[in-house]
Order: structure tokens, then C-alpha cells, then sequence
């Protein structure tokens, strides 16, 4: 039976931190409410004049294995788990007081890991906590009858609803802080997994371990992972990271697979995937998906390097690999179409591919693909609409998370110089707003005819990228007068219009948001540039 308002009348208290225990108690006292507690907790709540009874006392057995066992007992968890309603009848038959909120924190187990070169494996052993995540975990369970309490920065919060509301905490409020007790234990046992799995690769312990069920445990990288509520299993491991000397792992989301993806895509011939390789098709296969026409995307060290739209993705392939061939050459290549017999034809013919990836791979390619043995081939299934969620990235002694940088729809686009854009400028305008997304900041590209005529990225300053992707000229590549330039943040000077206007460029493409705004829009009309503003940021490190 569910209480949408549970009446606290009796706690449990079993704390190792005991920051702001005594003011928390005291206020519990004042409502009449009895408190519960084991040994030490009891002790300092009883050196302070406050009414507690041992749990000792209670269950009328002592602490024993020098305190292993205190709270292990069924009369603490039949009145932890009792149902209000249901099991009324076996309490009073074995005389179990129900337990309507429990107080509860471990020992610091993280705190130790940090100094573990002064505490012996046995000291760390004793600081593991048995009945705690148990106690814990059972008034989670039952937050329908219980509340849970795992965090000393509550007790303000759950003291003034109690006192606002005579005695009571709301069903919400109890849901809520077993949620929060419940990651609070995952924690813990993560914390501890990590200290057992680094005392198996230093050789510290020596174990038996069945082949046929378990991995060796002492692998760097385990099966599964969970981060922020998200569960990976894993894949596969990489011969070698980005560098032969660094050990990796491939990992895969079980929580949402998402169809046409690399991380579910299926490879039909070639030798293994590298880390590198996965990057790279990533980068590749999501920069293609930006597209509803058939389209062709070629990846160098993650940064698209051809891309081009057409009729077919056979000749859309050959003016992608026309863009840039000399950065094409041991490149990804992604399709948003099936790969068919005379595309993969002339794949072979041109270059040297790495890895190829499409929605699907006609059986008649594969003969014509095998005459490169080594070239992956992998067929990633059709996708959907990637929907908006995280992406997080590892620094030393923290996380980063944000939420992905989905491609929002430009509904209103703003031409804001005297010269409007044709229609085709502006169709090559959102060609190349697409890719400048995929494009390492500082990024530019330029386009023309939905085919990428130069890239710079990676540049430590706007000018130098744009130098380079108006540089394809000079080295014999696509003509790139008459192309749209396509930037992923704003112009900070005026001086990229006027490398623009050398090479005949006659549209610009940008976020806007410098403070020259004006005058770059007053450039862009000297030069006779048409310019347009997305107020869309596309950085990307």
C-alpha cells in the first residue's frame, strides 16, 4: 500500500560522516520522533544528551567480529521493508517496529583509495560496508513507506518539510532521495570494484579464474561500463589506440542502439577496425547523414576532406575524391546510399581506401572490394533521426559533458549585405554549412555546385584557415571562384573579405556575433560579397 504522505515516527541513524548529525537528531527529538542507532553513532548521540536507542538493544544481540555485524538482522529489515498495510499482521507476530526513515553513510571509500599506499590490504577490506548499501538499498525499495537519507546537505531540506507539514514527507520527496540513495550505492561499489581491479593488475592478488565464464580479470578494460545512467558493453579491443604504445577498448551504448551508427554497423570483409579507423568513419558516416540527396563524404584524421552531392553516389563519389585527391588517399569513405558494383569499381580503380561504410552494400561489390582484402567494409543499416543527447570527453582530473551539437533547422536565414544570394548560392551556402559542422575549428569551407572546393581546419586563427581553403586553387584542385565560404564562428576582422574577394568568392556563410559586425558587412558590400548570418555556432575541438 502506497503513502503519498509517510509519518516519520521512528529513524534509524548509522552515519560514518557525521557532519550536522547532532542538530539533525536534536530537531527529531523535539517532534517525539524515536531514533534507532548503531555503536558509534549511538555513542556520540548519547554523549550529547540526546534519547537513542542501541539497535544492540533492539534486536537483543551484541556487536560481534569486532564490528562486522551490527544491523545484520531481520528485525531491521522486515521494519526497513515492511508494506504499510500489507505486512502489519507478521510484524505485530514478531513484535518488528516499522522503521520510517533511515540516515545512513559509508565508510569513505574513495577518500581511501587516494592515500592506499599507507593502508594495507587488510585495513581497506575492514572499511568495506555490508549492512550500510544493504539498509540502504532496502529503504530505496521501499521509498513507497520509507525515506531515504544518504546525504548530510538534506537534513536542512527534510527538516523543514517535516516541521512544515506536521510530521510528514511527501511520496515525491521520498522518490527522490532513493533515486539519489541508489546512485550513492552504485558509487560505492564502483569505487571498490576500482581498487580490487587495480590490485589485479599490479599482481597484488592472486586468483583462479574460470576461462569459460569471465574474462581475465586483470584486463584494463571490462565488459561493461556505466556513466551517468548510460550502459556500454564492450565491443571489441583495439590493437592499439591513436599510438601503438596506448591499450584501447571499443564500447557500446546497450541503453539505445542506434541503427546506422559505426557502433552497430556490421563489417563484412577487411582486417580489424583501429581506433583511429573508428574516429575517422564515425566523423564520416554522421557527416553524410546531414544529407537527403545522394551524397558521398570522404574523412582524413577526422576532418572531411571531400564531400560532394549529385545524381548517383557513383559520381557524387568522383567529385568528392575530386575535391582534395592527394588527402584522400588512405581515407574513409561514407555513403548515404547503397554502395553499388560500379561505385565500388571505381573505388578501386582511383584510390587507396581504408574503410568504406554504407546503409547497405550490394552482394555483387563484395567480389570487386575483396581484390583489396584489406580494406574494411562495413554496412551500417539505415538510420533514423539522431535524437538530441550527451557527449562527454575525459581531461585529466575531470569530465566534460555537454549535449551533442545537433544541426539545428535554419528557418530564417539573414542576409544582412546589399547583395542578396542566388538560389543556388544559397542551396551551396547550406551544402557547406553542413560540413563546417564536422570541420576542426577554426574551420572554412568553400563550395560550389555542392562540391567541397577547399578546407582549412584546425587553424589557430581564421585567416590561416581560410588561406588554406582558398590555397586548393594554387595547387591545381576545384576552381574555387564562385564558390559560397562557409565559416563555423564569426569573422573577428574584415581582412578573411578580402582574401575572399581575390579568389572570387561571391557568398559568405557565418554565425555572425562580432562586435565588427558592421564593419565586415560593410566589406562584404565593397567587395560585392553577399553575406549571410546563421546566429548558429559550429566549433568543434
Amino acid at each position: 500500500m502506497t503513502q503519498s504522505s509517510l509519518f516519520v515516527r521512528r529513524v534509524l541513524i548509522s552515519v560514518f560522516d557525521k557532519s550536522n548529525i547532532l542538530k539533525f537528531a536534536q530537531s527529531l527529538i523535539e517532534r517525539g520522533i524515536q531514533l534507532l542507532s548503531t555503536g558509534g553513532t549511538a555513542q556520540v548521540l548519547a554523549d550529547a544528551g540526546l534519547p537513542v536507542f542501541k539497535i544492540s538493544d533492539y534486536i537483543n544481540l551484541p556487536e560481534i567480529m569486532d564490528g562486522r555485524i551490527k544491523t545484520l538482522h531481520y528485525k531491521i529489515y522486515a521494519g526497513i521493508l515492511g508494506r504499510r498495510g500489507l505486512d502489519d499482521t507478521v510484524m505485530r507476530q514478531y513484535n518488528i517496529q516499522s522503521i520510517d526513515m533511515v540516515v545512513i553513510n559509508f565508510y569513505s571509500f574513495n577518500s581511501l583509495l587516494k592515500k592506499n599506499k599507507i593502508c594495507s590490504e587488510e585495513e581497506m577490506l575492514e572499511y568495506i560496508d555490508i549492512s550500510g548499501p544493504s539498509m540502504v538499498r532496502a529503504a530505496a525499495k521501499n521509498y513507497r513507506n520509507v525515506a531515504t537519507v544518504v546525504d548530510s546537505d538534506n537534513y536542512e531540506k527534510i527538516l523543514d518539510e517535516i516541521n512544515h507539514r506536521n510530521g510528514l514527507i511527501s511520496l515525491k520527496t521520498r522518490f527522490h532521495l532513493a533515486a539519489k540513495a541508489f546512485k550513492y550505492v552504485a558509487e560505492y561499489d564502483n569505487a571498490i570494484a576500482d581498487y580490487f581491479n587495480c590490485q589485479l593488475e599490479n599482481n597484488r592478488c592472486v586468483t583462479t579464474i574460470d576461462e569459460d565464464n569471465y574474462d581475465v580479470l586483470s584486463h584494463p578494460f571490462p565488459k561493461k561500463l556505466t556513466f551517468m545512467n548510460l550502459k556500454f558493453i564492450k565491443k571489441q579491443d583495439m590493437c592499439y589506440g591513436e599510438n601503438p604504445h596506448q591499450r584501447a577498448a571499443f564500447y557500446i551504448d546497450t541503453c539505445e542502439k542506434q541503427i546506422g551508427s559505426i557502433a552497430t554497423a556490421h563489417q563484412l570483409q577487411g582486417k580489424p577496425l583501429s581506433y583511429n579507423n573508428i574516429l575517422d568513419m564515425d566523423t564520416a558516416l554522421e557527416c553524410v547523414k546531414m544529407f537527403d540527396e545522394p551524397t558521398c563524404v570522404i574523412v582524413k584524421h577526422t576532418n572531411p576532406c571531400g564531400v560532394a552531392t549529385s545524381n548517383t553516389i557513383s559520381s557524387a563519389y568522383v567529385k568528392a575524391h575530386q575535391s582534395d585527391p592527394i588527402s584522400a588517399f588512405g581515407g574513409i569513405i561514407a555513403f548515404n546510399r547503397s554502395l553499388d558494383k560500379n561505385t565500388a569499381q571505381t573505388i578501386v580503380k582511383r584510390q587507396f581506401v581504408e574503410a568504406i561504410v554504407a546503409p547497405s552494400i550490394d552482394r555483387d561489390c563484395l567480389s570487386i572490394l575483396s581484390s583489396k582484402k584489406n580494406m574494411r567494409v562495413l554496412e551500417c543499416g539505415v538510420w533514423t533521426l539522431r535524437k538530441s543527447d550527451i557527449d562527454f570527453r575525459r581531461i585529466n582530473g575531470g569530465l566534460l559533458v555537454q549535449d551533442h551539437d545537433v544541426m539545428t533547422e535554419l528557418q530564417s536565414l539573414e542576409t544582412v549585405t546589399i547583395r542578396q544570394p542566388t538560389n543556388e548560392e544559397i542551396k551551396d551556402a547550406l551544402f557547406c554549412w553542413k560540413i563546417v559542422k564536422f570541420v576542426k575549428s577554426n574551420a572554412i569551407v568553400c563550395g560550389k555546385n555542392c562540391q567541397i572546393t577547399g578546407i582549412g581546419g584546425g587553424q589557430m586563427n581564421r585567416v590561416h584557415a581560410v588561406k588554406i581553403a582558398v590555397s586548393f586553387k594554387e595547387q591545381g584542385m576545384l576552381n574555387v571562384q564562385g564558390s559560397v565560404m562557409a565559416s563555423d564562428a564569426f569573422f573577428p576582422f574584415p581582412d578573411v573579405i578580402r582574401i575572399a574577394s581575390e579568389v572570387g568568392i561571391n557568398c559568405i556563410i557565418q554565425p555572425g556575433g562580432s562586435i565588427r559586425d558592421r564593419e565586415i558587412i560593410k566589406t562584404a558590400d565593397r567587395y560585392g560579397i553577399s553575406m549571410i548570418f546563421t546566429r548558429i555556432r559550429h566549433f568543434r575541438h
